[in-house]
């Protein structure tokens, strides 16, 4: 039973530390939607999501407020497009996202993530086709986001896909300059990606899954920054178990929003997200809750061990908070996204080699990190190879979200707003990565891979 303590305390968590629920994400299965004719299909898809996510915005919108808790986004996610386009023999996949961004605003929505393909060992005609489609999708649409799976621990990472991904961003990057690149913002390519992630960019709606689900992604950056001012100079155990303590709470809030969601909408419910996910808001950093920890600065020696043990005690908190936990589910890094990590970043002490060696331990990967503009497409492949092994080999989830900042340079800054936040232009190595790019082929997986 809660007592008083613990609604006061919810309230102030809420009120006062910025405690909210990230996102409802509602899966949908657009399997049924293919056909042959691109028309035809793209109107079953508009057809099949208003039917489907009519209601989400409204319902979630009663359940902010009947029960006080703040639910920031209201997204959908849809089985990979490439899939479902697989029958059509149209040449141009454009026309699907069209559907998609529709769709989605006509159920009033902020993003609708799944135009997608998942190539971690090959790509098909309709992977490709839709790969290549990605830089013109993302200019003629505004809340449709993409993203490409192109490694795994069972199957390697396919190079051949990261080599073209790396002019894809390019190309995405160049087609919405005037909006400081904000289509790369939209687009994350993967190693590991997990069916059921509620996050955008990189949501889509897995092969593996129901019909129609729920999955809620929570947040509380804040909360658990104000909770470690309770333990200072304790021993690391303490903070530890504070964390975990206080992620408890964070999930519950979680857990009630979905199980309502799910009732209402009468759709399953699928899982809780656990990942911290920070925002451009003071007092609402992942970077704040390391350097709580005694770093003077995020970035600086020590970071990837402080990081370590708040994604582990997250983890270990919320767990036992859900009845079904999934997801990503950790302490997500995105650099725009998060005051300290800007300030940080401004300042020298965090560099992208330094972001590399944290997502060793944390959810995703390199995320919203903007670079040169003139950066060429060969060392944004490089870039997407060294994350996509730390995936393959830690069999974890890793991405990169990168920003080519047209026209822009290193120590310049791009205002990408909302959510999105500032991204400062970030440095990378000048020497080349061309030849080894250019080689193409397949990184094999590692020998963990055969479990069976």
């Amino acid at each position: 039973m809660l007592n008083r303590k613990d609604i006061l305390s919810t309230i102030k968590m809420i009120e006062q530390q910025h405690l909210d629920i990230r996102t409802v994400t509602m899966g949908i299965s657009l399997l049924s939607c293919s056909d042959e004719n691109i028309s035809r299909a793209c109107e079953k898809i508009y057809e099949k999501i208003c039917r489907a996510a009519g209601n989400l915005v409204k319902t979630c919108e009663d359940i902010e407020t009947e029960f006080g808790i703040p639910i920031v986004n209201k997204r959908i996610s849809v089985t990979p497009i490439a899939l479902v386009a697989a029958a059509s023999e149209a040449e141009n996949y454009v026309p699907f996202a069209l559907a998609l961004d529709k769709a989605g605003k006509a159920c009033g929505v902020n993003f609708i993530g799944g135009y997608s393909a998942l190539v971690q060992k090959g790509m098909t005609l309709s992977d490709e086709k839709l790969i290549r489609s990605i830089p013109e999708a993302l200019t003629c649409t505004d809340i449709v986001c993409s993203s490409v799976n192109v490694g795994s621990t069972r199957a390697g990472i396919n190079m051949d896909a990261v080599a073209l991904l790396g002019q894809v961003i390019c190309d995405t990057a160049k087609k919405t300059a005037q909006k400081n690149s904000i289509g790369c913002a939209k687009l994350v390519v993967f190693c590991n990606a997990v069916e059921d992630n509620p996050f955008m960019a990189g949501a889509f709606h897995g092969t593996g899954e129901a019909e129609k689900i729920i999955n809620v992604g929570v947040s509380g950056p804040g909360v658990v920054y104000n909770s470690l001012q309770s333990c200072k100079g304790e021993r690391l155990e303490v903070v530890a178990e504070t964390i975990k303590k206080t992620a408890f709470r964070i999930t519950r809030a979680g857990q009630l929003v979905a199980s309502e969601a799910s009732k209402r909408l009468e759709v399953p419910f699928g899982i809780v997200d656990l990942s911290l996910a920070p925002t451009p808001a003071i007092g609402d950093s992942v970077a704040r809750i390391l350097e709580a920890m005694g770093l003077e600065t995020c970035g600086t020696h020590g970071t990837t061990a402080a990081l370590a043990l708040l994604n582990d005690a997250v983890k270990k908190g919320g767990v036992m908070a859900s009845s079904s936990v999934g997801g990503l589910s950790g302490a997500f890094i995105p650099v725009s996204e998060d005051e300290g990590m800007i300030a940080a970043a401004n300042k020298g002490t965090l560099c992208i080699d330094k972001l590399e060696a944290m997502t060793c331990v944390c959810s995703v990967g390199l995320d919203m990190i903007a670079v040169p503009g003139d950066t060429p497409p060969e060392t944004i492949s490089a870039i997407i190879a060294d994350e996509a092994a730390i995936g393959m080999v830690n069999s974890k989830t890793t991405a990169v979200r990168v920003i080519p900042a047209i026209g822009k340079n290193t120590g310049d800054s791009i205002e990408l707003g909302g959510l999105l936040g500032n991204a400062p232009v970030m440095p990378v190595h000048n020497e080349s990565s061309k030849e080894f790019i250019n080689r193409g082929g397949h990184i094999p997986a590692p020998l963990q891979s055969l479990k069976n």
